[in-house]
């Protein structure tokens, strides 16, 4: 919750904060386990009565408990898709987003980067948000001398599918080549439910992707996630792809035909493939030409009414 937040938070905020992720304890128990914190040196005080988590704190976060991570990318689409309250039809609510955080004096590179991969449609949305250093998108605080970019995440497709009763399991996050302008085959795959580590991080960090490339000429490898949906519900699932696109979202890259395999992935007689666009596509063009960006996944929730449009940047 500390990272999350960016800022101090006293005992009764993280108590219930906790709670919406199914952990219950009492004020007290948290207060317990906040000076065992500040003891090892990973929180420290930060306002009246608030802990802020410390360097240390944030590595910690990072290397320890990791078996216990395992299926932890998984289990927080879900909560996302959960939390997801945006209706196509009103066009109001909640959407997942995804934030990359920018030197102020590379925006404008990492902008022209961007360009090709709106124009071709490899992102989820042209919709995106700024944010300047102070300004909070989703769960980050942009800090000092840094700009903001939120996009859509290919989790605001599941949640509004949920909401119209569809049930989507989510496989996995991987690589997808690009021939001709059309998908062919997944090239790099992490099974959500095997990983601590968000699949598109990854990919970027290890250069595995040529976004950039496959906007320019029609092929490539662009990030792109699978999804699985029982075959009875493709009519639902159509409509309400159909509204998504009225606005602008365009996450639905490919949807199968009943068990028949959708870019050499199998499925079962009774399932339906759906592959979506990686959120983070745009970004991983930036990271090609060059720009230094620090990104957090699955970063939170955003009213759908702070969304403009990329070309209006």
């Amino acid at each position: 919750m500390l990272n999350e937040s960016g800022e101090a938070l006293g005992s009764i905020t993280i108590a219930r904060e906790l709670q919406r992720y199914g952990v219950n304890l009492s004020e007290r128990a948290v207060r317990y386990h906040l000076r065992i914190m500040d003891e090892r040196g990973y929180t420290q005080p930060g306002g009246r009565d608030g802990r802020s988590i410390t360097p240390l704190g944030i590595e910690e976060l990072q290397i320890a408990l990791a078996p216990d991570q395992i299926g932890f990318i998984l289990d927080k689409l879900e909560l996302m898709a959960f939390q997801t309250t945006f209706n196509p039809a009103k066009r109001t609510g909640l959407l997942p987003i995804n934030t990359s955080v920018f030197a102020q004096e590379k925006f404008k590179k990492a902008l022209s980067a961007m360009r090709e991969t709106f124009k071709a449609g490899f992102g989820v949305s042209h919709l995106v948000a700024v944010g300047h250093e102070g300004e909070k998108l989703g769960n980050v605080i942009i800090p000092s001398g840094k700009i903001g970019l939120a996009t859509v995440c290919s989790v605001a497709v599941n949640g509004v599918l949920l909401k119209a009763g569809v049930p989507v399991e989510s496989r996995f996050g991987g690589v997808l080549e690009i021939r001709n302008s059309k998908p062919r085959r997944f090239t790099a795959i992490i099974n959500y439910a095997g990983t601590s580590l968000d699949p598109s991080e990854q990919y970027m960090r290890a250069s595995m992707t040529s976004v950039g490339e496959a906007a320019r000429t029609g092929n490539g490898r662009i990030l792109a996630n699978f999804r699985e949906l029982p075959a009875p519900s493709r009519p639902i699932v159509e409509e309400t792809v159909g509204l998504l696109k009225e606005i602008g979202i365009n996450g639905v890259y490919v949807l199968g035909q009943t068990g028949e395999p959708v870019c050499q992935i199998a499925l079962g007689a009774n399932r339906i493939g759906m592959v979506l666009l990686g959120g983070m596509n745009p970004v991983a063009a930036a990271v090609e030409a060059g720009v230094e960006v620090d990104n957090f996944s699955e970063s939170g929730l955003i009213d759908f009414e702070r969304l403009v449009s990329f070309w209006d940047l």
